[in-house]
């Protein structure tokens, strides 16, 4: 396989998982607003969470909210520099753990960067709890920024075999 095949190839894998990551967290996001939150309340799911619609206008657990009320294209400027660099660091990296986990940050980062575009908030709605003490409020683009931390730092730590794929295919003799 040529270096242009195998990179194309490694684009469509970092492309379906970025927008497998956002589609997911969208979808999600609609249903709750559309169907689920209509009207909004706290719907208790276990005895340790609850559907719980809320609106993050700060970036991560409300952080810099008041500022960035005032300067949201600097936020959304930000995040598409940031989307982009991820891209591009996946699509280099010899490790298909380590692109992939790029990938869901770079799609869940997209998804809550459409949500901010599109309604000045990143929509929230799942509250893990114990007793009286709540988790910050997240979403489906958060599982995936996480998820995809702990994929590439994973990927930091496994013995090279594990992690990487082969750029140059074994010559056998």
């Amino acid at each position: 396989m040529t270096l242009e095949k195998r990179m194309t190839a490694r684009l469509l894998q970092i492309a379906a998982i970025l927008f497998a990551c956002f589609m997911i967290d969208q979808i999600s996001k609609w249903i709750i607003l559309e169907q689920v939150m209509v009207p909004a309340r706290v719907i208790p799911v276990t005895s340790f969470f609850n559907l719980t619609l809320g609106f993050n206008t700060g970036v991560s657990f409300g952080f810099f909210k008041d500022t960035l009320a005032e300067w949201p294209g600097v936020l959304a400027a930000f995040k598409a520099t940031m989307i982009i660099g991820l891209v591009i660091w996946a699509a280099l990296t010899g490790s298909r753990m380590e692109s992939s986990g790029l990938a869901m940050i770079a799609g869940g980062a997209l998804g809550n960067a459409v949500d901010r575009w599109r309604q000045g908030a990143v929509t929230d709605f799942l509250d893990f709890h114990w007793m009286d003490w709540h988790w910050p409020t997240f979403n489906i683009a958060d599982v995936a920024i996480v998820g995809g931390a702990g994929l590439t730092i994973l990927a930091a730590f496994l013995p090279a075999q594990l992690a990487r794929s082969q750029i140059e295919k074994p010559k056998h003799s």
